[in-house]
């Protein structure tokens, strides 16, 4: 007797900057066996492709263009997920202060999200997807099947941010990343195209006090009743 395959949904996680988004949705996808999809990488590629090109930033027109022709890929990797900028590895090169500064600017263009969001609305198409980002469940998949929205207070997002900087080789100032990161979320949740904010039917998961694993496994046990439930309907 063939063992029938199970349902799998669209998982869409949603929260700002070093609210532990990335790390939590790859062992989450992991564990149901889906693909991670790391949205903000995307952007991030971008970013540095642009600094690296020396273009004008706020050249809107340029920056959806270099956006036409840029090839920006990711692959599943152990610890993280790989990112590729014309099949050039840039998985570290994208998390420098640099960038961080600057991507709000570039993921602020219409043109930009506008090809971003296909990509990733044609990545989630068939499901087992679990995707992290500022709008997947507002904007990118508003129809996922479970969204969780993530938060942290700044003191730990600092402490989180600083981490992976020095993962990275990059010794920084935690004055500097609070100034940062508080400069990052005015500027995410008041811009006009996409805005971060929570989707009505999102959980909202506190991560400030929570390990990796806690994190992982609240998540994972909303989305077996999701699965649960869609495996009841069908």
């Amino acid at each position: 007797m063939e063992r029938k395959e199970q349902k799998k949904i669209t998982i869409a996680i949603d929260g700002p900057a070093a609210s532990g988004k990335s790390t939590t949705a790859r062992l989450v996808a992991q564990k149901l066996g889906y693909l991670h999809v790391d949205t903000g990488a995307m952007y991030r590629a971008l970013t540095l492709e642009a600094i690296e090109k020396n273009l004008n930033l706020s050249d809107k027109e340029k920056i959806v263009a270099l956006a036409r022709t840029s090839s920006i890929r990711l692959e599943g990797g152990n610890p993280t997920t790989r990112v590729f900028l014309d099949n050039i590895d840039v998985t570290d090169k994208i998390r420098t202060p640099q960038v961080n500064q600057a991507v709000s600017t570039i993921s602020g263009y219409q043109g930009v999200r506008e090809m971003m969001v296909r990509e990733q609305q044609r990545i989630s198409t068939d499901g087992g997807v679990v995707l992290e980002g500022r709008d997947i469940g507002t904007i990118v998949i508003p129809s996922a099947e479970l969204k969780i929205f993530m938060i942290a207070n700044v003191q730990e997002r600092v402490r989180r941010r600083k981490k992976d900087l020095a993962l990275c080789g990059i010794e920084a100032d935690e004055n500097e990343l609070v100034k940062e990161i508080e400069a990052r979320d005015k500027k995410d949740s008041t811009r006009e195209i996409s805005p971060l904010r929570k989707a009505e039917d999102a959980v909202e998961l506190d991560t400030s006090d929570l390990t990796i694993d806690e994190q992982v496994d609240f998540i994972v046990a909303r989305a077996k009743k999701k699965i649960d439930q869609k495996e009841t309907i069908a």
